[in-house]
């Protein structure tokens, strides 16, 4: 690179830099828009829209149909954001919360009324049409051609002209198929076995008269798709659909409306934050304290390369922000774990870099060629790093949750960002700097020989610690289960618990209601607290572990004699746990299905099994280490328990593939058997300034975030900490150990000639 293409290549990446910083913080227009602030934040963050729904109907639902019905609507809300949560309130009451929205009455008017989905025949068995072709007002105002019911609904049922209920429909999901004209968007239907019987009748009836067969939902008829044919399977399609979107509104509207349970709804409110402004502000100050602490170490580390490195890390920073809207992203606590390992593992991709080019220097390479040789030998192991935690992030955002995918959003994001950064950013900033003028080998620091630390002859006692760990870590569960009941400090997310609602005299902030009111509310309970405002009342909802009668009562007199309230405007319910069965059954077979995932790649990149298995055992020790922590310290089990636990899993196999990369490379140059040990040694010992300034640099940015946040991040900072240590000790203390014994103990077989 020459000096004046060198001296465009800088301007371009600071200007570049500037702009988008510009955007980040003052957006495009004078509205903000596309700036940070207009981020969409999640309840726990930002609040959004509460809705509760009760069950028509005097009798109770079965826990069968409720927790059906909840896991129905869990999927069809998760349309308005993934962060979304659905939970059981008393016996027949569902709540919905939907984070990153304030117009309730929007939301309900998409909803409608869950349960009211019925198939109508166009004509009843006497030939009279039950619907026909009107002029109607679209929600927008406008006007077009609709269908319009000519009877009621119960008219219809006693004649007959029902034969297909919404609880008649086992699915429904939007697609496209191949047709002789093109491909074409469908929605396709599947029966349950009661639903086959009928809809045979219902087609038959139709397709013999050469009507069409409409569908109701809550008061209109949102779809009359000719029928074709008799369809005998319980398998049909409706087509054409104008555009994907269309047939996903449909889709999503026939599986709501095929709830088993019919609800209507009995209030909505806008919440407010579950952890409010201050925990984004003190987040937002750690990061910025952490990110500069960083920026100092690697240039004070790395010199020239760690000033690109710094550049680089602001410029992913910033491009994190700008595409976090980019995308519209809801950003939760579980999202900031994803940025949190991505930013560590931006780090790790330049400290990879550095390392190798200082080896370079070392064999008296020159400064340029050091940098060429550096990127390159650095790119196998930056590549299958980010390429396996990726795996997992991918398999995450199809499988899991609708938490899960909030996390595996920003970690994808951070992990594509983090690889452009360290591998066209930096590489540009140093190739610019050398044309600059800044050629001399102490400006980039050469490497010196480290004598090799024999980290296999010490295998016997970190296994043993290991061991030691995870055993007393499940003996403290055990403990745990036999005197409350838990083996672990399950928040009420897991647990479910009480949500008491106060009017207060006045209206109460939520900063004032945790520091006045939430102290009193532990003394009683015992229990950890949430707390969330309502928009423009009095009103305050605190949650709180299940609660007796007795300590409901002295909850209430507290109240009434601490703050003035009436006792008639407390009320009390007892609500499911925001985290279902079925989200967590999810979420471990997510899990299980990344780490399948992994262990293919691993085992394709390296064409040795003994790598993956290696690694996905170091990543069940992390996983095992820090859930004796949990255990041991008693620290709280929220939904970021998740969140913090998929931290772990991404950055233990990232730092454990750094290693065996090195281990693959050095066994190219093997000449006998008995160099095995040396060249494992070896590795880990090259490797090792790279484990522990990657974990320091990403210990730090968690460690400002737990020293300045507020409770709930705390807890969610706290066992994170243990997890990256964990991570380093693993990588460096068993993961080389155990591939060595099993390429001692199952040898490969020796080709024959």
């Amino acid at each position: 690179m020459k000096k004046n293409k060198a001296i465009v290549v800088l301007l371009c990446i600071l200007l570049i830099l500037a702009g988008v910083t510009y955007v980040d913080i003052f957006g495009v227009n004078p509205e903000g828009d596309g700036s940070a602030s207009d981020i969409n934040l999640g309840l726990d963050l930002a609040g959004g829209v509460s809705i509760t729904y009760q069950v028509v109907g005097d009798e109770t639902p079965s826990s069968t149909d409720m927790s059906d019905t909840i896991a129905k609507l869990q999927k069809r809300v998760e349309g308005y954001s993934t962060e979304a949560i659905v939970y059981q309130e008393g016996s027949d009451r569902i709540n919905i919360e939907i984070p990153g929205v304030s117009d309730a009455n929007a939301i309900l008017q998409e909803l409608g009324r869950p349960g009211t989905l019925y198939f109508i025949s166009q004509t009843d068995p006497d030939g009279n049409l039950n619907y026909s072709q009107q002029t109607v007002q679209n929600a927008d105002g406008t006007y077009g051609v609709g269908y319009v019911l000519t009877k009621s609904i119960d008219e219809l049922l006693e004649n007959g002209s029902i034969l297909v209920q919404g609880t008649d429909v086992s699915n429904a999901q939007a697609g496209s198929v191949q047709t002789q004209m093109g491909s074409e968007f469908v929605v396709s239907l599947t029966m349950t076995e009661e639903g086959k019987e009928k809809f045979r009748q219902a087609t038959e009836n139709a397709y013999s008269k050469g009507e069409s067969l409409a569908i109701y939902y809550d008061g209109n008829i949102i779809s009359a798709p000719s029928v074709n044919v008799v369809i005998t399977d319980g398998s049909a399609q409706i087509s054409p659909m104008e555009s994907y979107e269309r047939a996903e509104n449909l889709a999503s509207t026939i599986r709501i409306g095929g709830l088993k349970l019919e609800l209507e709804e009995l209030h909505s409110k806008v919440v407010g934050a579950q952890l409010g402004v201050e925990a984004i502000d003190t987040s937002l100050k750690a990061g910025a304290i952490g990110l500069a602490i960083v920026v100092v170490f690697m240039i004070v580390i790395y010199l020239i390369p760690g000033v690109a490195s710094a550049i680089a890390l602001l410029a992913y920073v910033a491009l994190v922000i700008l595409l976090l809207n980019g995308f519209d992203m809801t950003l939760t606590l579980s999202g900031v774990a994803g940025i949190i390992l991505s930013i560590g593992m931006a780090v790790d991709a330049n400290v990879i870099i550095f390392a190798r080019i200082r080896e370079e220097l070392a064999t008296g390479k020159t400064v340029r060629n050091a940098i060429k040789i550096g990127f390159d030998r650095a790119l196998s192991a930056i590549i299958d790093g980010n390429i396996t935690t990726l795996i997992a992030a991918g398999v995450l955002l199809l499988l899991g949750p609708g938490t899960v995918k909030g996390f595996a959003q920003t970690l994808a994001l951070g992990i594509v960002l983090s690889m452009f950064t360290a591998l066209v950013v930096t590489r540009y900033l140093l190739y610019a700097f050398y044309a600059l003028g800044l050629k001399r080998e102490k400006l980039y620091g050469v490497g010196k020989e480290h004598k090799v630390l024999n980290i296999l002859s010490k295998k016997g006692i970190f296994f043993g610690i290991s061991v030691a760990v995870i055993a007393a870590g499940f003996v403290v569960m055990g403990v745990n289960k036999a005197g409350s009941g838990d083996a672990l400090n399950y928040s009420l997310e897991f647990k479910g618990g009480t949500a008491t609602t106060v009017t207060f005299q006045e209206a109460m902030t939520l900063e004032k209601a945790t520091a006045d009111v939430v102290p009193r509310i532990e003394e009683i309970t015992g229990s950890s607290v949430q707390v969330q405002t309502v928009q423009d009342s009095n009103e305050v909802i605190f949650k709180t572990n299940s609660l007796s009668v007795e300590q409901r009562t002295a909850l209430n007199q507290m109240f009434v004699d601490n703050f003035g309230v009436d006792e008639k405007l407390i009320t009390s319910e007892t609500i499911s746990s925001t985290i279902s069965d079925e989200m967590k059954s999810d979420t471990i077979i997510a899990v299980l299905v990344a780490i399948v995932c992994m262990l293919v790649y691993i085992r394709i990149r390296f064409s040795d099994i003994r790598f993956g298995v290696s690694s996905i055992i170091a990543l069940l020790h992390d996983v095992l280490v820090v859930l004796a922590f949990y255990a041991v310290a008693r620290v709280s089990v929220s939904n970021t328990f998740v969140a913090c636990m998929l931290t772990i899993v991404g950055y233990s196999i990232n730092a454990t593939i750094v290693i065996f990369d090195r281990i693959r490379e050095n066994m190219a140059g093997m000449t006998h058997k008995d160099d095995l040990k040396e060249i494992v040694n070896k590795s880990i010992t090259q490797t090792m300034s790279r484990s522990i300034f990657t974990s320091l640099t990403t210990f730090i940015m968690v460690a400002v975030l737990y020293i300045l946040g507020v409770t709930s991040i705390r807890d969610f900072a706290l066992p994170l900490m243990v997890g990256i240590i964990c991570g380093a000790y693993s990588s460096i203390c068993l993961a080389g150990s155990l591939w060595y014994i099993f390429r001692i103990k199952f040898a490969p077989k020796k080709k024959e000639n």
